[in-house]
């Protein structure tokens, strides 16, 4: 029997709660139709027995409390909801208790912006970790210690596990399902939750927004630059000659503001007008290459698939509905 222990943090969302209870508890109900017993003792688990969630819309009652709780095998910490550093003040205490688990044995496993309350345990420095594209920028300046995977669906570090956006930790929880039991019992989950077993990319949600979140004036002219003018050739040296920056520490400024280099962000910010544009008109790829700055179509076309996890006209017939009619 494994002991699963779905935490029950404040300000925790309710979903990321419900439904990993939901899949093992339907786990369980496939092993025991093909004849095997039950695997999963799935237990909810809190700092104390009544948790209001959603301003209090939401009353979850644990079944134990973190000092009582099995020994767990794995522990599964849910997305938070609202401003993160109070969410991390909140469960400080349930917090030291996962960090004692896992070294003692457990697996730990965060869904989407579970990984705030993971990463506050110390465990994930050093580390690699996924969280919600919205949060990246956030959750880095937070914890610069922790190597953030931009685009990934799922990752896996030492026995600490972490998800991407939203929907995304089903397939963390498909996984962790398969690691548990087999990729039968995996596939079969799949199919009753509707759920494409083997995405492993968040980029094609992503929406890039630009890191402006820093105080560096000059690099903050620099971007409002870049996305003004993204048609043009925009050369670094040029860019660094606009706010009289010699070019080495103009980029090397340019990328501690922004965690990307001149060139990616350049890039970045054409291929998200590029997407903006697939979704919206009937543009072909050939007009909205060369609207967004680029002339060369494979050059174009491989990194915007680097970008989405998608090619240009992948990218348009799944989110155009214009261009799906047609």
């Amino acid at each position: 029997m494994k002991n699963i222990a779905i935490l029950v943090p404040e300000a925790s969302v309710m979903q990321a709660i419900a439904d990993p209870q939901y899949l093992f508890a339907m786990a369980n109900e496939f092993l025991a139709a093909s004849g095997r017993p039950r695997l999963f003792n799935v237990q909810l688990v809190g700092a104390k027995e009544l948790v209001a969630l959603n301003e209090g819309s939401y009353l979850v009652r644990t079944d134990s409390l973190y000092g009582n709780a099995p020994k767990p095998d794995l522990i599964l910490v849910p997305a938070v909801f609202g401003d993160k550093k109070r969410a991390i003040a909140e469960n400080a205490k349930l917090m030291e208790w996962v960090a004692a688990q896992y070294l003692a044995g457990a697996e730990v496993a965060s869904l989407c912006a579970g990984a705030f309350l993971l990463a506050s345990t110390g465990l994930l420095d050093g580390r690699k970790c996924s969280t919600h594209w919205v949060f990246v920028n956030e959750f880095r300046e937070l914890y610069p210690e922790i190597e953030v995977v931009d685009g990934a669906v799922i990752t896996e570090d030492s026995g600490l596990y972490s998800s991407g956006g939203a929907n995304s930790y089903w397939n963390l929880l498909l996984h962790l399902l398969e690691k548990y039991t087999d990729r039968d019992t995996a596939i079969l989950a799949s199919k009753y939750f509707a759920i494409d077993i083997d995405r492993d990319n968040q980029s094609a949600f992503a929406m890039f927004q630009g890191q402006k979140g820093h105080n560096d004036t000059a690099i903050l002219k620099v971007q409002e630059y870049i996305e003004s003018n993204i048609k043009d050739k925009i050369s670094v040296d040029e860019l660094a000659d606009k706010v009289s920056i010699g070019r080495r520490s103009f980029e090397r400024r340019f990328k501690q503001a922004t965690n990307n280099s001149v060139l990616e962000y350049i890039q970045r910010v054409r291929i998200e007008s590029a997407k903006r544009s697939f979704e919206s008109s009937r543009k072909n790829i050939s007009e909205v290459m060369y609207e967004v700055g680029y002339t060369d179509t494979k050059a174009f076309r491989t990194i915007f698939k680097k970008i989405t996890g998608l090619t240009p006209i992948e990218y348009r017939n799944k989110y155009n509905k214009m261009a799906q009619a047609a």
